[in-house]
């Protein structure tokens, strides 16, 4: 069975001295055997720029080729690239700047991340600074704890209504209080992907505790993780959520109690329209004769 056939555009992600390229991908073939079919199709028609990337990588030191098949980039990123801090030379905190949307995925694991254009991506392949005007950060409080029932999916969905509703356009957000303390990585990888629907530079989650336990279920090594623990506290960027007296001072600080995050669907295309669950029938009867407003009219369908 074939279905027409769909290119994903080229997108080149940069994290620092390390660089991910995702090459065009085609998919005429379903079934069992489908993702060894479309590989070997893929290895064929590229084979080209293949040769040509591996040879990149063998002629500069810092060049890494992730071989095809190993998963999105953002997912490789958060489980193989990042460094969280650069151990090299100098040690420094960890940057990434990208020209995808979901670049910002990273920053739920403490790595200050965020898309650019292609123009921008390059000079930083070339070795390029990046400039920008100090950002306001605005302080995202989070208490409490999610309730059983609710997903990351609920919790991502009210934070971008509540974040749109306030305007951060241009703007850091950073996420601090308890509550985060209860988030797994993957729970704050979901926010921090969503950070271009609700218009910020960055939604951050500053390293604790449970990033490090991440970078141990992710077979980071020992040594690495003692280097990168002792250079964050030193610096102070080593992050106790449940402890007041290490929360920042921010432009304007915002509250969340994640026992209020409830069930909830949005979308398909304005995750901002959030409605919970309780409430979707007498939403969806409203929506068949409200008029359509500019802010636009929800879509069950």
């Amino acid at each position: 069975m074939q279905i027409s056939e769909k290119k994903f555009n080229y997108m080149c992600e940069v994290n620092s001295h390390l660089t991910v390229v995702d090459y065009d991908l085609v998919i005429p073939n379903l079934g069992p055997d489908a993702l060894n079919k479309n590989q070997e199709l893929e290895f064929q028609r590229n084979k080209e720029r293949f040769q040509f990337l591996k040879w990149g990588a063998q002629a500069f030191d810092n060049m890494l080729i992730v071989p095809p098949g190993s998963g999105i980039v953002h997912q490789v990123n958060l489980e193989y690239l990042a460094r969280v801090v650069f151990t090299n030379d100098v040690l420094h905190p960890d940057s990434v700047v990208g020209t995808d949307s979901h670049t910002t995925m990273i920053n739920g694991l403490g790595v200050v991340g965020w898309g650019v254009g292609g123009i921008e991506a390059e000079a930083v392949m070339l070795g390029q600074a990046i400039s920008m005007l100090l950002p306001k950060v605005v302080g995202y409080k989070l208490v409490g704890e999610l309730n059983p029932l609710a997903t990351s999916t609920d919790l991502v969905l009210t934070i971008t209504k509540h974040l749109r509703s306030l305007g951060v356009v241009g703007k850091f957000v950073e996420f601090f209080g308890p509550g985060v303390a209860a988030l797994s990585i993957a729970d704050r990888a979901t926010v921090a992907n969503m950070c271009p629907e609700f218009g910020a530079t960055v939604a951050h989650f500053p390293v604790d505790n449970r990033s490090l336990q991440y970078l141990v279920q992710t077979n980071r090594s020992d040594e690495k993780i003692k280097i990168i623990e002792a250079y964050l506290r030193a610096t102070k960027q080593f992050r106790d959520y449940t402890n007041t007296k290490e929360d920042p001072i921010f432009s304007e600080v915002v509250e969340l109690d994640l026992s209020t995050v409830v069930t909830s669907v949005s979308g398909p295309k304005r995750p901002q329209d959030r409605v919970s669950v309780s409430v979707m029938k007498k939403d969806f009867n409203d929506c068949l004769t409200n008029k359509v407003s500019t802010l636009g009219s929800r879509s069950y369908l």
